[in-house]
């Protein structure tokens, strides 16, 4: 028997005065608090992924020669106003057919460089993005239930989708483009400073009011994006709520005020966009500002430097179209911050999920091996509050012998679905421990644990296959003969034998194909294939009609027989057939016994099986 019920205020979790109203609506990414730099998010989102890095040497060998093409046009322009039209002797049309081949040629090797340098780059990011989405996409995974519950599932997807694609676009044109642009700029600046160091200085000092500029706009462009994000995220959780939710909107005639909800986060999204697309357009005219005073001052200048003979005219013209490749990359400037920024808020929302901790870890190498064979349960003084909520088991102490059918009963809100929620570990006490066979299920390793415990929920979860890979999902190596002759030890032939296509039946998105009764069937199917030495059941008779009923019931009385089972009994004829039944109210076990003995004597479960046959009457 449990303890008398206490309230501890020492054992509930204290709110967090340092949590911002904004976090409360995306948790995971309040979490996420090692990367505030876009620099630093760059850093370890590189880190992440190695790939990205992988032959990083040769891609910039071929970006170099690709960048350095670049300046072959005004070279040769240079020399051939210098040398081959204003020479001593006249124009010189073999110095100048010459310099046409040579340039044609280093063009062409300037085109393959480029290529290679593309494909090369492409081939890294997405092998990387890659490594990052198998990552994002198994720490979701593992993160608790109650984590995962704390965001629209649509939101999460959202992190691992196009969160990581806006890395991708910018890691695959806007990172080839700063690339290029970055060597553009320092190729630019030298041989401009080999024609007029004076014109060079006259450049930079035109164009150093856009950097700072720039610098400016990236903070502002950085918070921009993040709420760019994070509506993106909002908005694909509610558009995958309501096409999830689409029988229960036209049945409850709410079409009108669910568009309007879907309507309310896109205009946030589009408006955030808006913001974002404002700052980063900024950029642009201020740099065609800067190109222009940047042109006007370079043909003054060099003018007057040519009329003291310190620049020809080649070379004032050459610096002019060198100018415009300098200039070139600050007009991009507008793309390229859009694409980081957008890039840099993934990163961040994606980092946000890996800093994540999960709160149920896997032991790993160092967790438990337990041996085969039905299981002895044991609670030991086991107290849990969900986070800021009251406690909903106090002192739950209690031990199942090995191979006892046990039925868990009580009213809506008795602890019932957090007490096996501890037995298979999907969260772990705030104090006390849950054992196996006396080992604290916190010391046994995942694939131990989820091989001898499995939970088959009221609503058995169905992915969009046939019959028979649903059915073998916990063992994929299972053939048809043996999914045949599962399901012929569960009486359940005859349901098998009237599918058109038998375990070919394809069931549909969430096994929508399927009935909800059938559904349960396929899962405990699933169950029996599993061979689980503790079966954990929550009501699989709940919600199905009466012919359905009889069908589960010797399923399960089939698949229960020999094993320890523990069900959630919304419905007292389960309760009738359990070895021992526990009787839970407000968060403690308050009887234990056998249907007969507890139905004998007043208390809880007398009333609760008054009521239940009243009702059923």
């Amino acid at each position: 028997m449990s303890a008398p019920a206490q309230t501890r205020a020492d054992q509930r979790p204290e709110p967090d005065p340092g949590r911002e109203a904004g976090d409360a609506a995306d948790p995971l990414l309040s979490l996420h608090r090692s990367t505030d730099t876009a620099m630093g998010t760059v850093r370890r989102g590189l880190r992440l992924s190695p790939e990205f890095a992988q032959g990083l040497w040769l891609t910039l060998v071929f970006a170099v020669v690709a960048t350095g093409g670049k300046i072959v046009v005004p070279v040769a322009v240079q020399q051939i106003i210098d040398n081959g039209l204003s020479g001593p002797e006249g124009p010189d049309l073999a110095f100048v057919t010459r310099m046409v081949a040579v340039c044609a040629g280093l063009l062409v090797v300037t085109m393959v460089a480029s290529y290679l340098m593309n494909l090369r780059l492409y081939r890294a990011t997405e092998s990387g993005l890659a490594t990052l989405r198998r990552k994002a996409f198994r720490h979701v995974h593992d993160l608790s239930v109650l984590t995962q519950n704390s965001e629209r599932k649509g939101a999460l997807v959202s992190r691992v989708t196009s969160d990581v694609d806006q890395i991708s676009t910018f890691m695959q044109w806007g990172g080839l483009l700063l690339l290029v642009s970055a060597g553009q700029l320092l190729v630019a600046t030298a041989l401009m400073a080999v024609y007029s160091w004076q014109l060079t200085i006259v450049v930079w000092v035109c164009v150093l009011p856009l950097l700072f500029g720039v610098r400016w706009l990236q903070k502002h462009l950085s918070s921009a994006y993040m709420k760019v994000r994070e509506n993106t995220g909002d908005m694909l959780g509610v558009i995958g709520e309501t096409v999830m939710g689409a029988a229960v909107i036209r049945a409850h005639g709410t079409e009108k005020r669910t568009a309007e909800r879907i309507d309310s986060t896109v205009t946030r999204t589009r408006r955030s966009q808006v913001r974002a697309q404002r700052l980063a357009m900024a950029v642009s005219p201020f740099a065609e500002i800067v190109s222009a005073v940047g042109n006007a001052a370079v043909v003054l200048v060099g003018v007057w430097l040519g009329l003291g003979g310190d620049l020809t005219a080649g070379q004032l013209i050459a610096f002019l179209f060198l100018l415009t490749l300098f200039i070139q990359p600050m007009m991009m400037a507008t793309e390229i911050f859009n694409e980081a920024q957008n890039a840099i808020a993934g990163w961040r929302r994606v980092l946000g999920v890996l800093d994540t901790a999960p709160d149920i870890a896997d032991p790993g190498e160092a967790g438990k091996v337990l041996p085969r064979g039905p299981v002895r349960v044991t609670f030991d003084d086991v107290t849990y509050s969900y986070p800021d909520g009251p406690v909903v088991l106090d002192d739950v102490a209690v031990e199942i012998t090995p191979g006892t059918r046990v039925a868990v009963v009580g009213e809506t809100g008795s602890g019932k679905t957090t007490f096996v929620k501890l037995l298979t570990r999907l969260m772990d006490p705030a104090r006390g421990t849950v054992r196996l066979d006396g080992v604290d299920l916190r010391e046994v390793a995942f694939s131990s644990l989820r091989s001898r415990v499995v939970m088959v929920p009221q609503e058995g979860f169905l992915f969009d296959s046939s019959l028979g890979d649903n059915i073998r999902f916990a063992r994929p190596e299972s053939t048809d003969a043996e999914l045949e002759a599962a399901v012929t030890e569960l009486g359940l032939s005859e349901w098998l034998d009237s599918l058109a296509h038998g375990l070919d039946t394809p069931v549909g998105q969430r096994g929508e194909s399927l009935s909800a009764g059938e559904r349960q069937l396929v899962a405990l199917v699933r169950a029996y294939v599993a061979d689980p030495d503790l079966l954990v059941l929550d009501e699989a008779t709940s919600a199905v009609d009466p012919h359905t009923e009889v069908r589960i019931q010797r399923a399960l009385d089939r698949l229960t027989r020999g094993r320890t089972s523990v069900a959630i009994a919304h419905r007292l004829s389960t309760a009738e057939a359990a070895d021992r039944v526990l009787v839970f109210d407000d968060g403690r076990i308050v009887q234990s016994g056998s249907h007969d003995e507890l139905v004998a004597r007043p208390g809880v479960y007398a009333d609760l099986y008054a009521s239940w046959v009243s009702s059923s009457a």
